[in-house]
């Protein structure tokens, strides 16, 4: 094999398949990238055995052929290349080592044979749908907080994907959980999706989607099947295993009664709790709202270290209520809000409390409050 490409190509396509490489591995093949040059176009693949990634692009193929190479010693050797140089990967007859050539820079890498390289992305996909990138991104940005890290509760680590009927048609919804918190986001369902199976999206998998969805405006393919996904981002291909669980019945958990409507500055509430749970102690982080008549009082006492209160305006108009909260949990559901407000639905000091931007949002939250 030799071929001949651009460094800032070369560059990117290794920074999209690089990442799914473990820097541990007992199995020495996984450890390595997958490079093939064949018809004018490199193609390069890297797998954990759970999730795979592979990207073509152009390249000048002097000679065809195929190769394993360490991933991240390659990815770092190419990043430390100077910008707008030319790279030339070569591999000899008997395939044992790759010499990377860009102008007086020359690099020799052991490799492992082709042959030898898994591949987890076989298998029939029956389903197929086509959606915008940022819709996609957004289901999976404004859920993956509260996936739970929690190895005992295992369906529990990924993003739960289904489409289902909603008020107004068809949705597409996205949901996690830990059992402290729960983030539930919908959009309405693309074409295709109807009679998609119900899948649990692992949490290492989300976040290399999100991270091949940044700064993409144009449809990207979802593909399922029961036991895998498979998503193309322009000329990228992921393609995970799926959790294999059953995900909670999460509709039991979603508050339907809550008549107490706490309507407050989303900016100035975070930046409050942020203040007043310096004091907190790191295992407990409670801090407890005592809600009156158009104010909300913040406070958290700390035997330790003091305590601390703060008072901030709000429309409520309900019968007082002291309620408390995990300060880390209030704010991760507060950095999920992109609009001025925060509305909470509360009933008893006891019971989960609803949060959105506003009235009918299509983000909806739920917070299990704490004894304070």
């Amino acid at each position: 094999m030799k071929v001949t490409l651009e460094r800032a190509s070369l560059l990117k396509s290794l920074g999209h398949v690089h990442r799914v490489v473990e820097r541990r591995n007992t199995i020495p093949i996984l450890s390595n990238v997958l490079v093939r040059g064949v018809d004018g176009a490199l193609a390069f693949k890297a797998t954990d055995l759970d999730m795979e990634v592979s990207e073509t692009m152009p390249a000048e193929i002097v000679q065809g052929g195929g190769v394993t190479a360490p991933a991240h010693t390659l990815y770092e050797i190419v990043r430390k290349l100077p910008e707008g140089s030319q790279v030339t990967l070569e591999t000899t007859g008997e395939n044992t080592q790759m010499t990377l050539r860009s102008g007086r820079s020359r690099f020799t890498l052991s490799t492992l044979p082709e042959a030898d390289f898994p591949d987890i992305s076989v298998g029939d996909m029956p389903h197929r749908f086509e959606i915008k990138a940022p819709v996609l991104k957004r289901l999976l940005d404004k859920t993956h907080f509260a996936i739970s890290t929690e190895e005992t509760r295992y369906y529990l680590n990924g993003v739960f994907l289904h489409e289902m009927n909603g008020p107004d048609g068809p949705v597409l919804r996205a949901v996690a959980t830990d059992g402290h918190r729960l983030a539930r986001v919908e959009t309405e369902a693309p074409p295709g999706s109807a009679g998609m199976p119900s899948v649990i999206v692992p949490r290492k998998a989300v976040a290399e989607i999100q991270r091949l969805l940044e700064n993409q405006e144009d449809m990207v393919t979802v593909e399922l099947s029961a036991t895998k996904i498979r998503v193309s981002v322009g000329p990228v291909l992921l393609t995970s295993k799926l959790i294999d669980g059953t995900f909670p019945d999460y509709q039991r958990v979603i508050p339907s009664g809550n008549d107490r409507n706490l309507l407050i500055d989303k900016e100035a509430f975070e930046r409050a709790v942020d203040r007043v749970s310096t004091i907190s102690s790191e295992r407990g982080r409670a801090v407890k709202l005592s809600l009156a008549s158009g104010r909300v009082t913040l406070s958290v006492t700390n035997p330790d270290a003091g305590n601390a209160t703060e008072e901030l305006e709000a429309e409520y108009d309900a019968p007082p209520l002291d309620i408390g909260f995990n300060a880390r949990y209030l704010l991760d559901v507060l950095g999920q809000f992109d609009g001025e407000n925060a509305l909470l639905k509360l009933a008893e000091p006891g019971s989960p409390t609803l949060m959105q931007e506003r009235e009918g949002s299509s983000a909806l939250y739920v917070l299990m409050p704490m004894r304070v």
